[in-house]
């Protein structure tokens, strides 16, 4: 009998632990993947500003088409975040967020529709855009902060690495079109307060030696020297801008670098698969 007994309580504690460590599995799950949704949300609101940029020069469909892209991908984050089993931020603070990206949302929908009706932007609705753009990222990256600390999601740091990357090359993408582009260069250099497209450069620098630092083989291998010699073909564009640049190589190279980024995050986090 004591015997019968000792096993059912030795199997109730088996199966206590285990689905306490199932729940830990899940939180830390959900936890990865609402960070996840915010670094999202960051890369493809700049993307979104990088192509309004070209959009203003040339009205072209296909380049409104990457801006609708940028924008709904942002949106579709926006509503993972917002709807995200964590638990790591507040109610307020993410619909603090979501009224910054409303608003967002809001400019460039004007701005959009100026170059349509009038042939060339609003350069005082382009610079509100600009710096709201700046306003949203800097909540995004505070409330990311805020997450990770509360959740104590255990992130490497070359996943950090790699995700700051990839924003700081997404920035330095939108304010290389500004200064790439005749429809706005002329007055307007971005936003008020973002730092220098030189001084992001050298950022990227840090941050891409970091992610470069440690084991690497195979696919994640490959992808870190296609991204450093990308980005040594195109630095020096962003270091010494010249209006001599061919601005579409450089954007090509750029967004090159960005997915070869997403991929080695995916690949660091899971390096089994």
């Amino acid at each position: 009998m004591k015997d019968a007994r000792l096993r059912f309580v030795s199997l109730a504690i088996g199966l206590i632990a285990l689905a306490i460590a199932s729940l830990g599995a899940k939180a830390q799950e959900a936890s990865d993947s609402f960070l996840s949704d915010l670094h999202n949300f960051r890369i493809s609101n700049y993307m979104a500003l990088d192509a309004y940029y070209r959009f203003s020069g040339t009205g072209d469909t296909d380049t409104l088409n990457e801006i609708v892209v940028g924008i709904n991908t942002a949106n579709d984050a926006m509503n993972s975040v917002s709807q995200s089993t964590a638990d790591v931020l507040s109610g307020e603070q993410i619909e603090a967020l979501n009224q910054e990206f409303d608003r967002f949302k809001s400019l460039m929908r004007d701005n959009i529709n100026d170059v349509r009706n009038r042939g060339y932007p609003d350069l005082r609705l382009v610079s509100d855009m600009a710096n709201q753009a700046l306003t949203m990222n800097n909540m995004a990256t505070e409330l990311y902060t805020a997450a990770r600390e509360s959740s104590e999601t255990d992130t490497s740091p070359r996943v950090e690495a790699a995700r700051m990357a990839a924003v700081k090359m997404a920035q330095m993408m939108a304010k290389y079109s500004v200064r790439s582009n005749s429809a706005v260069t002329q007055t307007f250099q971005g936003s008020d307060t973002e730092t220098s497209l030189d001084e992001q450069a050298r950022e990227f620098d840090e941050l891409l030696a970091t992610v470069q630092q440690g084991p690497a083989q195979g696919e994640l291998k490959s992808l870190l020297e296609d991204i450093g010699s990308k980005w040594q073909f195109i630095r020096g564009s962003y270091i010494n801008y010249n209006e001599k640049n061919v601005g579409f190589v450089i954007d090509r190279y750029s967004k090159g670098i960005l997915n070869s980024l997403a991929t080695t995050i995916d690949l660091l986090q899971n390096p089994a698969s």
